[in-house]
């Protein structure tokens, strides 16, 4: 691994693309597993399945893989300007990759303006994340960031769920509280402490201006998307679709 890191840190573009072509493999590999028929009936619903099939795996891996980092090297926690390992290194052109190959997936399968929301989010984590490869600064903040993946899983799991017409399911039902749980502490809780070192250590931080402005952006997102999910799993109005048992195809991807 010692080994390995120099050629990666001298040439972290390529690597990047090599990463973003190996989610593209599993993308392939992906498709051969069994799909529910009720997803199958749908083109977008196909895509959306394909696409978060995708996005667990990375979730499950980076996730698990961003906490082990903090765990057994406890600087990243407090050094996020400078400290990094090869292992963290390694993570952030793995996680890279993937954001690359999703945008990607976005953009040529047409669903770009559908999920503008998504798209802008991997604009500013692929910047950043690309920012911290190159200069070898912020890499340990890049793993702090990826702990949300640790909420992406249960996110990614209730949507399959929706998609599959299981949301009445009692994993379902788990799942939601589960869910919550994980974006209170991971999620929003990971922003909070990005953003409280952000400005707490304004004055000396290089290009400061620019990772202030791109964490107060994704804090807006999140805090956005946590009233979708109380208002769509916890309040006790039904939209007219909900009661009718149908659903808008053409709802945008973060408002399911």
């Amino acid at each position: 691994m010692d080994a390995l890191i120099p050629a990666l840190r001298n040439h972290p573009g390529p690597v990047v693309l090599v990463f973003s072509l190996l989610f593209r493999v599993v993308h392939r590999l992906l498709q051969r597993l069994p799909v529910p028929n009720v997803v199958k009936q749908n083109e977008l619903h196909s895509w959306k399945w394909r696409n978060l099939s995708v996005s667990m795996v990375h979730s499950t891996l980076t996730g698990v893989w961003a906490l082990t980092c903090a765990l057994v090297w406890p600087e990243t926690l407090s050094n996020i300007h400078s400290f990094h390992t090869p292992l963290s290194y390694l993570l952030v052109c793995v996680s890279t990759g993937y954001f690359v190959q999703d945008a990607s997936d976005i953009i040529l399968t047409g669903h770009g303006k559908g999920s503008w929301e998504f798209l802008l989010h991997h604009v500013l984590v692929i910047s950043s994340f690309l920012y911290a490869l190159y200069t070898q600064l912020y890499v340990a903040g890049a793993v702090i960031a990826l702990f949300v993946e640790v909420n992406s899983v249960t996110l990614h799991l209730r949507l399959m769920l929706k998609l599959a017409g299981a949301q009445y399911s009692s994993l379902y039902h788990f799942n939601k509280y589960a869910n919550i749980l994980t974006y209170v502490i991971f999620r929003l809780g990971t922003q909070f402490y990005l953003t409280w070192y952000i400005i707490d250590n304004y004055s000396w931080l290089d290009h400061g201006t620019y990772f202030l402005i791109a964490i107060m952006l994704m804090n807006i997102m999140m805090l956005i998307y946590f009233h979708r999910l109380l208002r769509a799993d916890f309040s006790v109005r039904k939209s007219s679709a909900e009661q009718n048992g149908t659903q808008n195809n053409s709802r945008k991807f973060l408002s399911d």
